[in-house]
């Protein structure tokens, strides 16, 4: 199972990714050495460059080292000034690209995925200054070769389950809405292996366990706002705390466990990592003949199969709990209380936190579950726009443990989403 989960997560465009960096690296080698060059003096880095990376991967980085002749044109406040010789260099050679300087690079959009360039000047330690162009300007230093190479070095030292296990840990991250970057995964992981020996000779069979025992170190940390990379030491900041959503994760994977040799135990896989996981086979005939034979519609739509899931930002939704001659309630205040929802309610689903800049798009999802729902062929699961009110209405109208869900989309990649479950119970329950 762990072994097709992993081969379900192998990055399919990465071919075209790699045109493009050579594309790049081509246009400024064009213009700073007058050379066509597709891959000298460029270096690939991010979790593309850490082989890290997932299918959707969208936020790709890569440096572009600068003749050393040219610091001097920009040693003394020249910081926005190299970024913007940047664009202009990638603009000329591909002027209907998507080009715009931001704080720290200079970022190309295509479709689908995002390449940030970051020009630099090389130093004789192997690490890079870069431009800041906060406030006056000024120039820092990364190292990111030395976090390639240490995250390399141990993923050898533990029997290539290193990187198996940061590229898992996207596919929990994608599936729950965790903001948690590319590099702080890594560290985590990193950090999870420099603790047991345990997995040091053990490979895809005992993944189960890996995974069950990752959650739990996660879960366990103390909420702190940042780490310190391999290799470099570079300081990652934590955006949201991960450990609540961790310590759900080790729930799930105990559930997992515990299902093992079971019909189902991919479906609990699938809760814990989403539907890269794959289904059981035997379960795909079943599901198959089933729904040929029943008399409702899976009119079930699933995000994945429309945009690249790479989450980068928060979302975070509520619903508004409203019945005339009531006092109004929150949905998930309810939930923690064990307050029953029933029937025959009006329910007002809003966006309460986004850390996603604009501009993007809001989508959102209701799926009704449950016995009554197939009875009435009402099962909906269709994905709708938003039409720019980051808001949707929904009334209660049969038991069920029904969901909705919520997408924000930027770029064409869904880059935060979020889901609350809508538990209506009936009066007799």
């Amino acid at each position: 199972m762990f072994s097709d989960f992993l081969g379900n997560l192998a990055i399919t465009n990465s071919e075209t990714i790699s045109n493009r960096y050579g594309e790049l690296t081509a246009a400024l080698n064009k213009n700073f050495r007058d050379t066509d060059s597709k891959t000298a003096n460029s270096l690939q880095v991010g979790s593309f460059g850490r082989k890290t990376g997932i299918n959707g991967i969208s936020d790709l980085d890569m440096l572009y080292i600068m003749p050393k002749g040219k610091w001097a044109a920009y040693e003394d406040g020249g910081q926005y000034k190299l970024l913007k010789d940047t664009k202009d260099a990638i603009k000329a050679r591909y002027p209907s690209t998507a080009v715009r300087v931001d704080r720290l690079v200079v970022t190309v959009t295509y479709t689908n995925f995002h390449v940030e360039v970051q020009p630099v000047f090389e130093q004789d330690d192997g690490s890079f200054k870069y431009p800041d162009t906060k406030g006056d300007g000024k120039w820092k230093i990364t190292k990111p070769r030395e976090e390639m190479n240490e995250i390399s070095k141990a993923d050898t030292e533990k029997n290539y389950n290193l990187k198996c296990l940061c590229k898992m840990a996207r596919a929990w991250r994608n599936k729950h809405g965790q903001e948690l970057g590319g590099l702080l995964v890594d560290t985590l992981v990193y950090n999870f292996f420099s603790t047991t020996s345990e997995y040091d000779d053990k490979s895809y069979r005992i993944y189960d366990c890996l995974s069950r025992d990752f959650f739990k170190y996660l879960s366990e940390l103390s909420k702190q706002g940042e780490y310190a990379a391999p290799g470099s030491r570079q300081r990652v900041k934590v955006k949201k705390n991960f450990q609540r959503k961790a310590k759900n994760a080790y729930q799930l994977c105990l559930e997992a466990i515990s299902a093992e040799n079971q019909k189902n135990v991919n479906d609990k896989w699938r809760r814990v990592f989403g539907r890269p996981f794959p289904a059981a086979k035997g379960e795909i005939v079943e599901a198959s003949m089933a729904k040929a034979a029943s008399s409702w519609r899976n009119t079930e739509e699933f995000i994945e199969d429309r945009y690249p899931i790479d989450i980068r930002f928060t979302l975070k939704i509520d619903c508004e709990v409203r019945q005339r001659g009531f006092q109004m309630h929150f949905l998930r205040d309810m939930l923690a209380k064990s307050i029953p929802l029933l029937a025959s309610k009006n329910l007002e689903f809003w966006v309460k936190e986004i850390t996603v800049p604009e501009p993007f798009e809001i989508k959102w999802k209701v799926l009704n579950r449950g016995e009554i729902a197939r009875k009435r062929d009402c099962i909906r699961g269709q994905i709708w726009p938003d039409g720019g009110r980051r808001r949707r209405t929904e009334k209660t109208k049969f038991r069920g443990d029904h969901i909705v869900e919520c997408y924000a989309i930027k770029d064409g990649v869904v880059v935060a989403q979020d889901r609350i479950h809508v538990p209506i119970k009936s009066d007799d329950d």
